[in-house]
């Protein structure tokens, strides 16, 4: 849902290497990385938080269809596979990923980070850059509208026909700006703490819809609230695609590691596998103009 998202490493590459492998990336909105990674990024042996091992965050609840049964270690859902798809990328095994619980908004708040990196739906953006780094894109995002079938909500054609309707979305996401910056609704939007208590809301008939991303709106409407409905998805704004990000420690010598290595899964058609094979109910939807 979330503006939302709600990011490993390479095995030894020269600067020339690695300039050439993120300038091919079909990256539209590309993370910052250092001119030069070098040695740092050897496989299996990058400067981790735990030597030899990689720690990997994610928020908990973790969500379907980013994760399965709420256990992101076993490498079922979206995010776990790429989890797993990075770090291998990175030359670490399964046995050597250790799992960690962080809240969406403190994986991509000021400070220190406990983690190698982040993955958790973190949408890349200027303002989150300016905390923390972020990997190259491994999902291109859209927004979509959830609301209870036969309601006024869904009846919506356009995003002007939301304006009057009274819509909720998760703190710090960017499907909260969308409410904001795109719809621009005449009350306030409701925001959550979690999408568990966004959904909640939606079904108690305290807001008439909520905004979260693509895969998880075919997810409440076709597992969670069968009596839901999507209304549509939003236009990429700005010509830019929003994309999840792996978040990592501002400054982090991993960055440029962690970046190669989801350019790499997304170049021998690893991430569009993984995409096709967890995220494959997220069809088109009717667009809101």
């Amino acid at each position: 849902m979330h503006s939302a998202p709600r990011a490993l490493r390479r095995a030894a590459v020269a600067v020339v290497t690695l300039a050439a492998a993120v300038s091919c990336a079909p990256q539209p909105e590309e993370a910052d990385k250092p001119s030069s990674a070098g040695n740092a990024c050897e496989k299996g042996e990058l400067a981790t938080r735990t030597s030899g091992k990689l720690t990997i965050a994610t928020d908990e609840p973790a969500y379907e269809p980013w994760f399965k049964d709420d256990k992101p270690a076993n490498g079922k859902g979206f995010e776990s596979a790429v989890a797993y798809a990075v770090a291998g990328q990175l030359g670490y095994g399964k046995d050597k990923v250790a799992w960690q619980t962080v809240p969406f908004n403190k994986a991509f708040a000021p400070g220190e980070k406990t983690f190698d990196f982040d993955i958790n739906q973190v949408s890349v953006s200027e303002e989150r850059k300016k905390a923390v780094d972020f990997s190259s894109g491994y999902y291109d995002v859209r927004q979509a509208v959830v609301a209870l079938k036969g309601s006024k909500a869904a009846k919506a054609k356009s995003v002007a026909d939301l304006k009057g309707v009274k819509l909720g979305a998760q703190l710090g996401t960017t499907s909260l700006d969308y409410i904001d910056d795109v719809v621009k609704p005449k009350q306030a939007a409701a925001v959550y703490g979690k999408n568990d208590q966004a959904k909640s809301a939606l079904k108690n008939g305290q807001v008439d819809a909520i905004v979260v991303d693509l895969p998880t709106a075919f997810y409440i409407t076709g597992a969670e609230i069968t009596d839901a409905t999507i209304v549509g998805q939003f236009e990429h704004q700005g010509g830019k695609p929003e994309q999840f990000g792996l978040v990592l420690d501002k400054g982090s010598a991993l960055t440029p590691c962690v970046s190669h290595a989801v350019d790499a899964l997304r170049k021998d058609g690893t991430l569009a596998k993984i995409e096709q094979r967890w995220l494959s109910d997220a069809v088109d939807a009717p667009v809101l103009k």
